[in-house]
């Protein structure tokens, strides 16, 4: 597992971020190796604890599970029946540890596959990594369960995809 690190835009200083590790398996239709899933979770992790500042973030784990774990994470956690896009569980520090967060993304790979091809103009990479930016929001405590903060969420998602987008050319 690898500590995400950046550059502050004000001062130059080398700020060390959440560690975070992805496993699972990956389709060969992502056309996305796990490394840049990864890159991509950790730019998401920053922007989002970024967004409320606290608790101090400790590490993230991305699991890119199917349908059938997807059902099972999802009743055990949520008590929902049914798969869905992506699960966030946090965590808090157990002592001696130190305070800070630590997380789940439970990823669906199946429902990206499906949803993908039903928006214009989208990949099923996008598709995935919409689900872990999604994610990560959560993490920092947001919330969608209102209409007004399900549209916020996804126009900051939304703007992350298309910052990161940029960050790659």
């Amino acid at each position: 597992m690898q500590a995400a690190s950046l550059v502050c835009s004000v001062c130059g200083i080398i700020m060390r971020m959440i560690k975070i590790a992805v496993r699972g398996m990956l389709p060969p239709q992502f056309r996305l190796k796990k490394a840049e899933v990864r890159e991509a979770a950790e730019f998401f992790a920053e922007r989002s604890h970024a967004r409320v500042g606290h608790p101090a973030w400790h590490e993230v784990v991305v699991h890119l599970v199917d349908d059938d774990v997807s059902e099972e994470i999802h009743r055990a956690i949520m008590g929902i029946d049914g798969a869905t896009d992506v699960v966030t569980q946090a965590y808090d520090a157990i002592p001696p540890e130190k305070p800070g967060l630590l997380g789940e993304l439970f990823v669906n790979t199946d429902q990206a596959l499906r949803a993908a091809p039903k928006r214009k103009g989208w990949t099923v990479a996008k598709e995935l990594l919409l689900y872990i930016a999604h994610g990560m929001d959560h993490l920092s405590g947001a919330d969608d369960h209102e209409e007004r903060d399900y549209r916020a969420m996804r126009r900051r998602e939304l703007g992350w995809l298309c910052d990161l987008s940029q960050r790659r050319r």
